[in-house]
C-alpha cells in the first residue's frame, strides 16, 4: 500500500476515535456524514472568502492604478492562472494532508487580510504598484488552488468519487455566490477596502480554526499548526487596530496635500484634499475639480448651453455629482425642474453634506428645484419619459472601457430623445491638446447621433487645456451659425467668476491643427460594440502634463 493510502487509514481509524464510531455501523456511518459535511462546510467557506479576495484584488488594482475593465480583467485572469498552478502543486503534499489544509488557510487568512494594507502602504513608494498587486494576486491564486483538491482528497474516505468530487466543487460555486453577493451588496459599501479583507481573512482563519481543534488527535506537526494559529490570531487582532492609520498613511503620501475626507463607495473612492484655503476631489485617484480654478470648467460647461436654448424651465444634468454644474444651473431664475441624474449616491449625499462641497457649490444640492436620481446615466436615458431644455453631460474622462457606453452613438441619441425643440445639449470632451483624437471622436459621434455641434475649449492652470462639445438638433445649422449665436449671447450679465463676453470670444476659436477637416475625415465614430474612444483616449499624450 502506498504512503498516502496507509496515511488515511491511520487518518481515518484516529476519525473513528475521536468521534467515538463505537460497533455499530449507523453509529460509524453517522460519524462519517458528520466528518464529511464539516469538510464540505470549510470548502464553502474557503469558496466564499477565495471569490471575495478575487474582487478585492481586482478593486485595489481599479482604484490604485485605473481603468476597472483592464485591472479586472488582468487580475482574474491571473488569480484562475494560479489557482490552476495550485491545483497542480497539491499533488506534491502526499502525507499529512489535513495539517496541509489548515496552514494554507492561516496563511490565506494573513495574505487576504493584509492584501489592502499592503498595497496602499507600498503604493506610497513605488510607481509599480500594479506589479505587486499582481504578484499578490497569483500568491493567493495559487494558495486558493490548492483548496478543493485537499478537501477533495481528505473526503474521499467518506464518500465515493462521483459523489465526493460533485459536492466538494458544488459547496465551493455556492460559496462563490454567497461570497459574490456579500462583497457586492454589504463588504465593498459598508466596510471598504479597510476591513473587507480583514473579514476575508478572518473567514479563513475561523475554517482553519474549527479543523485544528475539531479534528487536533489528527495533527501531526501540532506545534507547528498550533503555532501558525497562534501568529495568525495575534496578526489578526493588530492589523484590525491598525489597518485604518496604515491606509490613511498611504493615501496621504499619494496626495501632495492634506486629506481631509476619504471615502469608499461602492462605485468609486472618493477624497478631499486642502492645499491652504483651496480643496481638490479626486475620484479613484483621478482630479475632478480645484476650488482654486474649478470655475473655468463649470462656467463654460453650463452657461453657453443655457444662453442658447430656446427654452430653459427644465434641465438635465447627467454626472456632476458634485453640485457644481448645478450651482450654475440655480442661478436662473426662470429654470423650474433640475433633474441630476449621477449614480452614485454617496457622491450627492456627500455634496449636500460635506461643508467644504456644500460651501463651494453654494448650496445647491438642497434648491427646491432639484431632484436627484442615483442610477447609471444610460439607464436613465432609456426609461425616462421627460422632455429638457437643456441636458449638460458632466461624466468622468472616457479612460476606462466600462465608460465608453456614456460616448457612444447611441448615448447621445438618447439625450437627442429627451431634448425639446429648440433645446442643447453640451459634454465636456475631455482636452483637445493632450487628447486631441479623443476630443475630435466625441464631436464627431455626437454629429452621427444627428446634432449639429459648436466646439470650444479653455486653459485651467490645475486641469490643462479642456474642451466641449455643444449640440443642437437642427441640421441646417452649421458650426458658423451656432458660433455666431453663441458670441451674440451676453456674458456679462451672469455672476460669474470667469466667463463674460471676451472669455467666450477666445473659447470658441482654435489654433492650427487642433480642428483639421482631414485628422476628423479619419477619425472613428465611437460606439458601443467599437469603443474606439478608448483607444484615442489612451494614445493622447497626457504623460508630458
Amino acid at each position: 500500500m502506498e504512503d498516502e493510502e496507509i496515511q488515511q487509514s491511520t487518518d481515518l481509524a484516529l476519525m473513528g476515535d475521536l468521534t467515538g464510531q463505537g460497533g455499530s455501523g449507523g453509529n460509524r456511518a453517522g460519524s462519517m456524514r458528520r466528518i464529511s459535511l464539516i469538510l464540505k462546510c470549510a470548502i464553502f467557506a474557503t469558496g466564499c472568502a477565495g471569490i471575495v479576495a478575487e474582487f478585492v484584488l481586482s478593486t485595489l488594482a481599479t482604484y490604485l492604478i485605473g481603468n476597472a475593465v483592464f485591472q479586472w480583467t488582468i487580475v482574474m485572469s491571473l488569480m484562475l492562472f494560479a489557482m490552476g498552478l495550485g491545483s497542480r502543486l497539491s499533488k506534491v503534499f502526499r502525507q499529512t494532508l489535513l495539517d496541509t489544509f489548515i496552514l494554507v488557510e492561516f496563511t490565506l487568512s494573513i495574505l487576504c487580510s493584509s492584501s489592502a494594507v499592503f498595497a496602499y502602504g507600498l503604493a506610497a513608494y513605488t510607481v509599480h504598484i500594479n506589479l505587486i498587486i499582481y504578484l499578490l494576486a497569483m500568491v493567493i491564486g495559487v494558495l486558493i488552488g490548492c483548496e478543493i483538491p485537499l478537501v477533495t482528497r481528505l473526503n474521499e474516505t467518506y464518500e465515493e468519487l462521483r459523489s465526493n468530487i460533485a459536492t466538494v466543487m458544488e459547496r465551493d460555486y455556492q460559496g462563490a455566490l454567497v461570497g459574490g453577493l456579500f462583497f457586492a451588496f454589504f463588504a465593498l459599501p459598508h466596510l471598504g477596502l479597510t476591513y473587507t479583507p480583514i473579514v476575508l481573512g478572518a473567514i479563513n482563519f475561523l475554517v482553519a480554526s474549527i479543523l485544528l481543534w475539531r479534528f487536533f488527535p489528527l495533527i501531526k506537526r501540532k506545534k507547528v499548526v498550533v503555532s501558525a494559529f497562534a501568529g495568525c490570531s495575534v496578526f489578526l487582532i493588530l492589523l484590525a487596530f491598525l489597518a485604518n492609520p496604515i491606509i490613511e498613511y498611504g493615501e496621504q503620501r499619494q496626495y501632495k496635500d492634506k486629506v481631509i475626507h476619504a471615502q469608499q463607495t461602492a462605485y468609486q473612492k472618493i477624497v478631499i484634499t486642502q492645499w491652504k484655503e483651496y480643496y481638490w476631489l479626486f475620484i479613484n485617484g483621478q482630479q475632478q475639480f480645484s476650488s482654486l480654478d474649478e470655475e473655468r470648467y463649470h462656467e463654460p460647461l453650463v452657461h453657453p448651453a443655457m444662453k442658447l436654448s430656446a427654452g430653459r424651465n427644465d434641465v438635465l444634468i447627467l454626472g456632476g455629482g458634485d453640485g457644481m454644474a448645478l450651482r450654475e444651473v440655480v442661478k436662473y431664475r426662470d429654470v423650474r425642474s433640475i433633474t441630476l441624474v449621477d449614480i452614485d449616491q454617496a457622491m450627492t449625499d456627500l455634496a449636500a453634506q460635506h461643508p467644504v462641497l456644500f460651501e463651494i457649490n453654494k448650496a445647491s444640492m438642497i434648491d427646491p428645484r432639484l431632484n436627484v436620481v442615483n442610477r447609471d446615466a444610460a439607464a436613465f436615458l432609456r426609461e425616462d419619459t421627460g422632455l429638457y431644455g437643456v441636458i449638460i453631460i458632466d461624466l468622468p474622462d472616457p479612460d476606462s472601457i466600462d465608460l465608453m457606453h456614456l460616448y457612444s452613438v447611441d448615448f447621445y441619441r438618447l439625450a437627442a430623445r429627451r431634448l425639446q425643440a429648440g433645446g442643447v445639449m453640451v459634454t465636456q470632451a475631455s482636452s483637445p491638446y493632450f487628447s486631441n483624437k479623443a476630443f475630435l471622436c466625441i464631436g464627431k459621434t455626437i454629429r452621427e447621433a444627428g446634432f449639429s455641434t459648436l466646439a470650444y475649449h479653455n486653459q485651467i492652470p490645475t486641469m490643462g487645456e479642456w474642451g466641449w462639445v455643444l449640440g443642437v438638433r437642427e441640421s441646417e445649422v452649421d458650426e458658423r451659425t451656432l458660433k455666431q449665436r453663441a458670441l451674440s449671447r451676453d456674458y456679462n450679465v451672469l455672476e460669474t467668476r470667469f466667463l463674460n463676453n471676451d472669455a467666450m470670444i477666445s473659447m470658441v476659436h482654435f489654433g492650427k491643427g487642433m480642428l483639421d477637416a482631414d485628422q476628423i475625415d479619419k477619425i472613428k465614430v465611437n460606439t458601443r460594440s467599437n469603443p474606439v474612444l478608448y483607444g484615442y483616449y489612451r494614445a493622447g499624450t497626457w504623460g508630458v502634463y
